[in-house]
């Protein structure tokens, strides 16, 4: 063993000896043996052999910690099984502490990378990152939320999908689960969470999709529903595109030029553009009438969401789609109906008390997909499933 500044020698010690067998006069053992697996406590121990686990490293130095190991033949599980020592994680190769290092290391590291760096199997770091993850939720507890925001991801190939809920105020991830996106899948959200802490739930928020809101009001009945306005916009942005590819079919010649290669500079904000940006948008604009109209309309519609009435914000959705009328803009008059459709959950957002920050569940989603391409993709769902729910929980 080697000593290293900070650590008391002390207490090295003692964690050498915690698993030693001690006996009193009469030849009896005076320690009780814990479990492992019911974690009670036993009054003898079925034998003990040498066991070595891995510490903390001291400077380029790696630190092993040799004591003998007891194991209990238990009566509540049937079957010999290793005692619980404290300092020893459920890999009892490898100290907690230790544990707790390699999962700091996997929050900003690939699993390759820190297998590299700590000299061990790369299993075995996977491993250690779930013991680790784990204990954060424990740490955690039940989630108990009041707004949620409910959202899918692909995990794969053939529209392989599984839901992500997450809690809007504490910002994080509460669940991952279902085999897909249907309200079945989204029941089982709410078998998790029980039924007093789905009428808990005040506010629901979700893209336009059915089995999403139908399992919400079955199972929350007290929770509003309002649909995620990224979402929402998104579908305006893709029909300002089509009106773009429309319009392009349409013309010949010079006139195509100002539209070739001007999607991203169309669909972003001008605010958002560079000097060169503007500039090719105010030319795109000045050549095209109807591009000009379906950019404006879009950034007009920006407006709705800043009212604080559902009166006032029904006028202004009116007239913004009263502008379509003649205006030969066929993707814009198929969102206006989708909004018709949906306008109960678009309403709510009037509501100062809905007025939550959206942009979470968008930023947790980039945050999976990094994990995914930082990965190559992950084959195994339970790691995944631990990476996301751990995403914004504090480091142990």
């Amino acid at each position: 063993h080697i000593g290293r500044p900070g650590f008391e020698r002390g207490r090295e010690l003692k964690l050498m000896c915690a698993a030693t067998c001690v006996h009193d006069r009469a030849g009896r053992p005076s320690k009780k043996s814990m479990c492992s697996g019911c974690v009670i406590a036993c009054r003898s121990f079925y034998d003990r052999r040498p066991h070595r686990a891995r510490d903390l490293d001291c400077g380029d130095h790696e630190v092993y910690l040799n004591f003998e190991y007891r194991r209990v033949d238990c009566k509540q599980c049937g079957g010999v099984k290793p005692e619980k020592l404290d300092f020893l994680s459920n890999n009892t190769r490898y100290t907690d502490r230790f544990a707790w290092q390699i999962g700091g290391l996997c929050r900003a590291m690939a699993v390759k990378d820190v297998a590299r760096r700590m000299h061990i199997d790369w299993h075995t770091v996977k491993d250690l990152d779930k013991i680790y993850m784990r204990e954060q939720l424990a740490g955690a507890g039940h989630p108990t939320p009041r707004v949620i925001g409910i959202d899918e991801i692909s995990i794969g190939k053939r529209h392989a999908y599984r839901i992500v809920v997450s809690d809007l105020e504490k910002k994080r991830a509460i669940w991952f689960g279902g085999d897909g996106r249907t309200e079945a899948d989204m029941d089982q959200f709410y078998a998790f969470l029980g039924a007093k802490g789905a009428e808990g739930i005040r506010l629901a928020v979700m893209d336009m999709w059915k089995p999403f809101r139908r399992s919400t009001q079955t199972h929350a009945p007290n929770a509003a529903i309002l649909f995620d306005k990224f979402h929402i916009l998104r579908h305006l942005g893709e029909a300002l595109d089509k009106v773009r590819k429309t319009e392009y079919a349409r013309l010949t010649g010079d006139k195509r030029r100002f539209i070739k290669g001007q999607k991203y500079v169309l669909l972003s904000h001008r605010e958002n553009l560079t000097r060169e940006g503007k500039q090719s948008l105010k030319l795109l604009l000045n050549a095209n009438k109807r591009l000009s109209t379906a950019y404006i309309l879009r950034e007009s519609f920006d407006q709705l969401w800043t009212y604080r009435s559902e009166v006032w914000a029904r006028k202004f959705f009116d007239n913004w789609k009263a502008q379509l009328r003649w205006q030969r803009l066929a993707p814009y008059e198929k969102f206006a109906r989708m909004i018709d459709r949906h306008w109960d959950g678009i309403a709510a957002y009037c509501n100062p008390e809905n007025k939550v920050a959206l942009g979470f569940v968008e930023g947790l989603n980039n945050k999976i997909r990094v994990i995914q391409r930082r990965a190559y993709g992950l084959r195994d769902e339970e790691y995944l499933k631990l990476k996301i729910l751990t995403t914004n929980l504090p480091e142990l």
